[in-house]
């Protein structure tokens, strides 16, 4: 049996605002290296660098089983807007995610929420190339231990190039244009959303998206100085 649009905007949602979840531990856990550069402990083993600690636990059991979920989250989420997004082209046009007033309709995260979350979904699969390949993929399939000192090592190989960093930072904007729409018009799918919280939740969005941001670019920002001698403890 087909589900309805309701449903369908439900399951997008829940599956969001999941991805958000994760978004925040995965953000808190990189700015720990932020943490690291400033306090000497860059390349310090887990226990004395935050960075390393938070790529331990990231190795746990508990970390483990969550990612094919995550996976699947991912790939549930990017489904279903397909889907809705095909849906309101053919009923409605050009324009797309049509929401309650003339404001919100012109806001270019909102009719772009799905080239958005494509340009994002590109990304993550670029970055899982270059950190979960080279770490969770290594533990699970060829049974290798990671160093401590080789999550920053890895860190400087990855950011160390300042045309990388940019890239990293055009994605990192793009996760801000589809948050700051996201995170609100996930609330109203599920009901939770009313005149009086529907600004305060778009308030909320603004301002978890742009930590975000500023978290994530700074944490490649910090990378670029550490491989180049800028910030010293530099592992390579």
């Amino acid at each position: 049996m087909a589900l309805s649009s309701i449903t369908k905007k439900l399951i997008m949602s829940i599956s969001g605002l999941f991805l958000i979840l994760f978004l925040l531990l995965h953000t808190t856990i990189n700015f720990f290296a932020v943490i690291d550069a400033f306090k000497g402990t860059w390349g310090a083993p887990a226990g004395e660098g935050w960075y390393a600690g938070g790529c331990w636990f990231m190795a746990t059991p508990v970390i483990d089983i969550m990612v094919p979920i995550l996976a699947l989250g991912f790939f549930v989420h990017i489904i279903y807007a397909g889907i809705l997004t095909y849906g309101n082209y053919k009923a409605r046009g050009p324009q797309r995610y049509a929401v309650a007033h003339k404001g919100k309709a012109e806001s270019w995260a909102s009719k772009n929420m799905l080239v958005l979350g494509v340009i994002v979904l590109g990304f993550v699969a670029f970055h899982m190339s270059h950190f979960w390949a080279e770490m969770q993929y290594v533990e699970w399939f060829k049974g290798e231990h990671v160093a401590p000192e080789s999550v920053y090592a890895l860190m400087e190989i990855t950011f160390g190039k300042l045309w990388m960093v940019i890239i990293y930072i055009v994605w990192f904007a793009a996760l801000w244009f589809h948050l700051t729409h996201g995170f609100w018009s996930a609330f109203q799918s599920i009901g939770w959303s009313n005149k009086i919280w529907e600004k305060r939740l778009m308030c909320i969005g603004n301002i978890l998206a742009t930590l975000f941001f500023v978290c994530l670019s700074v944490t490649a920002v910090v990378g670029y100085l550490v491989a180049n001698g800028v910030i010293p403890g530099s592992v390579l």
